[in-house]
């Protein structure tokens, strides 16, 4: 039995040290593609056993990760110093946090609090994630949120974070004869104090490539969503989760996004997956890591 488990340890490793040769034979050891994951994906794992699944993380092969639990100044009821350690000692990195500010409303001084709560993570970017149904009815609406998010953006700045927004595919539908990410939020958001967390399933479901809008809109774009699709679908605006796809299984060209990053001004690409068709999420998560590290980078 003990040389079987020995066996099977070994030829783990093997298969992890396969990838990272990969990684360094294509890309150098200063290049290698900085790939996170977005702990929303494993939220249920997550609210159980945060230690346990940041375990399974890190053993997955990501070296980041992107938080999705931020109340009453914790991290997942951990105090920021607190988990900030349990994510280092496992080796991994937090890149960046969504958090639950809205686009109207927020003071200053909440934004102080946040700041400094995400500046002892160390973070270099925290990102507005979501706008509620009743602040997407009219473009007045969103650009009071835009004119807040720049007054946000000035605040992390100070603390040497950059805020950002992450899309879903409404902000692309028409209101008042406009498009929102289009007409406001690319147009008004300041680009040195709000960046854009590309969502390239959300963009995609909306009808637009993303490689389109790199080239529109180049260098606004630093960090990537990567979930993909199982179908190809005419453009709709509706949060619908059912056909979201680990990375490399469906019909999202990513190889085309990815080369396309330097337009970007991407910096890391952070896999999110919402939902598990076959209730899978944990292996779900490796299936991306290892489709990108050996198929979408090389």
């Amino acid at each position: 039995m003990k040389n079987r488990q020995s066996r099977r340890d070994f030829l783990k490793l093997t298969a992890a040290g396969a990838i990272g040769a990969a990684f360094v034979s294509q890309y150098g050891c200063k290049s290698v593609p900085k790939i996170g994951l977005q702990l929303y994906t494993i939220r249920d794992a997550m609210v159980a056993d945060p230690a346990g699944s940041l375990k399974i993380v890190a053993e997955t092969g990501y070296k980041f990760v992107e938080l999705a639990d931020y109340a009453n100044r914790k991290f997942y009821n951990y105090a920021p110093a607190e988990f900030l350690k349990m994510v280092r000692d496992l080796g991994m990195e937090i890149i960046s946090s969504h958090t639950q500010v809205e686009g109207v409303g927020v003071t200053l001084d909440n934004a102080k609090i946040m700041a400094e709560d995400h500046a002892t993570l160390g973070v270099k970017y925290c990102l507005q994630p979501w706008i509620v149904e009743e602040m997407r009815t009219s473009i007045a609406s969103y650009q009071r949120m835009a004119e807040n998010w720049n007054k946000i953006g000035e605040v992390m700045k100070e603390y040497g974070i950059q805020f950002g927004y992450h899309n879903h595919n409404f902000e692309f539908a028409t209101v008042e004869g406009k498009v929102p990410y289009f007409d406001v939020m690319l147009a008004e958001l300041d680009p040195k104090l709000v960046t854009m967390e590309l969502d390239m399933f959300w963009t995609t479901k909306a009808g637009h490539n993303p490689v389109d809008l790199f080239n529109k809109y180049p260098g606004r774009f630093r960090l990537f969503h990567l979930k993909d699709a199982y179908t190809r679908e005419a453009p709709f605006y509706d949060v619908i989760k059912t056909d979201i796809a680990p990375v490399g299984e469906g019909v999202i060209d990513f190889k085309a996004i990815i080369a396309a990053k330097d337009v970007a001004g991407m910096e890391y690409m952070i896999v999110e997956q919402d939902d598990s068709r076959d209730n899978t999420i944990m292996k779900d998560i490796k299936t991306s890591f290892v489709n990108l590290t050996t198929k979408i980078l090389v």
